[in-house]
C-alpha cells in the first residue's frame, strides 16, 4: 500500500507537494517564495528560524494561514561568507557549533561533533520559538536532511513530530543520500513520503534544470510524491549569500523560481492527472486512518 492509499485516494493516484525549502534564509528567498505560493504552483514551504530573515516571513505565515507552512530544522550552514547558529545560547549548546559559533557547514562536522542532547534542545527550541511566535506549523522537515547525519537525531525527529502532533518528513531517498540505513531507521508506524525529487548538479551544470523539472511532471509516479525546489532571486543579495556555491545558489534558485511560477508549466499538472496535496491534507488523513485503525 502506498502513502496515497494510506491517505484514503484510490491506488493509482499521482498526489503532489510542491515544497519551497529555505523560507526565512534571506530577503530575496523569502519575496520569491510567497510569490511563488501566491502566483505559481507551490503549495508548501518551510521556514528556517534560526536565520536573519525569520521574522519577515514569519510574519507572512501568520498572515496568510491557507499556506501551508513547516518548520526547517536547521543544524547547518553550509555558506562561505553568510553565517548564522543555533537560537539557544551558545553556552547551552556548544556541540553544534565552531570556533566562531556558528553551525557547522557539512553534515559530516555535525556528526563527528554534535552531541544528541544538543541537537534535542536546539531542534525544540527552534519549533518553541515559531510556536510563540504564533505561528501553526504544518509539519516538520529538516535543512539539507542534517535530522539523519545519525540515526540519534532521526529518533529526535521523529520524536518531536510526535510530541508536537505534527508530520514529518521521512523518505528513503533523502535518508540514502545522508548515509542512513532506511532498514535500520524506518519503523512500521512511519508515514512515508514515496517519492522525493530534488534537481541534481549535473542538470544545472549541463542546463537541464527545467528539462528536469518537465520531465517530472510528465512522468510522476503514482502515490505521494514532493518536488523539493529552492525559490529565490538571482539578485545581488543571493550572489553574496550563495558565493562560490553553484549547487543551490542564486542562479538555480531563479530557475527554480521561473519554472514553478510559468502558467505554461502549471498547465502539465492537470495534464498529467496530478492532484496536489498538502501536509494538512496529510496531517488529517493520518488522523482518520488512524481513527479507523483504532476502530477495529
Amino acid at each position: 500500500m502506498n502513502s496515497a492509499q494510506k491517505l484514503g485516494f484510490p491506488e493509482e493516484t499521482k498526489l503532489l507537494i510542491i515544497h519551497a525549502d529555505d523560507a526565512g534564509l534571506s530577503h530575496s528567498e523569502n519575496m520569491a517564495t510567497i510569490q511563488s505560493l501566491e502566483n505559481g504552483m507551490v503549495n508548501s514551504y518551510s521556514i528556517m528560524v534560526p536565520c536573519p530573515w525569520f521574522y519577515e516571513m514569519a510574519v507572512f505565515a501568520k498572515n496568510n494561514p491557507r499556506f501551508d507552512n513547516g518548520i526547517h530544522l536547521t543544524l547547518t550552514c553550509e555558506w562561505e561568507n553568510y553565517k548564522f547558529g543555533p537560537v539557544l545560547p551558545i553556552s547551552e549548546v556548544p556541540s553544534l557549533v565552531d570556533g566562531n559559533g556558528h553551525f557547522f557547514g557539512k553534515r559530516e562536522e555535525l556528526r563527528k561533533n554534535a552531541s544528541a542532547e544538543d541537537v534535542g534542545k536546539e531542534l525544540q527550541a527552534q519549533i518553541e520559538k515559531a510556536l510563540k511566535f504564533g505561528l501553526r506549523p504544518t509539519h516538520l522537515d529538516s535543512h539539507m536532511y542534517s535530522v539523519g547525519a545519525k540515526p540519534e537525531f532521526f529518533n529526535i525527529y521523529k520524536d518531536l513530530g510526535e510530541k508536537y502532533n505534527l508530520p514529518v518528513l521521512i523518505n528513503e531517498q533523502l535518508m540514502k543520500m545522508v548515509g542512513l540505513n532506511p532498514l535500520l531507521n524506518i519503523e512500521e508506524n512511519d508515514f512515508l513520503i514515496d517519492k522525493t525529487y530534488v534537481g541534481k548538479f549535473e542538470y544545472f551544470e549541463t542546463g537541464k534544470l527545467s528539462t528536469y523539472y518537465s520531465w517530472v511532471l510528465e512522468n510522476l509516479t503514482i502515490g505521494l510524491n514532493i518536488i523539493l525546489i529552492h525559490p529565490a532571486f538571482d539578485d545581488n543579495e543571493m550572489k553574496g549569500v550563495t558565493v562560490n556555491h553553484p549547487n543551490f545558489g542564486s542562479e538555480w534558485r531563479q530557475i527554480d523560481f521561473d519554472f514553478f511560477t510559468s502558467r505554461e508549466n502549471k498547465l502539465k499538472l492537470q495534464k498529467n492527472s496530478i492532484e496536489l496535496v498538502t501536509w494538512t491534507d496529510i496531517k488529517s488523513g493520518m488522523g482518520e486512518a488512524h481513527k479507523k485503525g483504532r476502530s477495529k
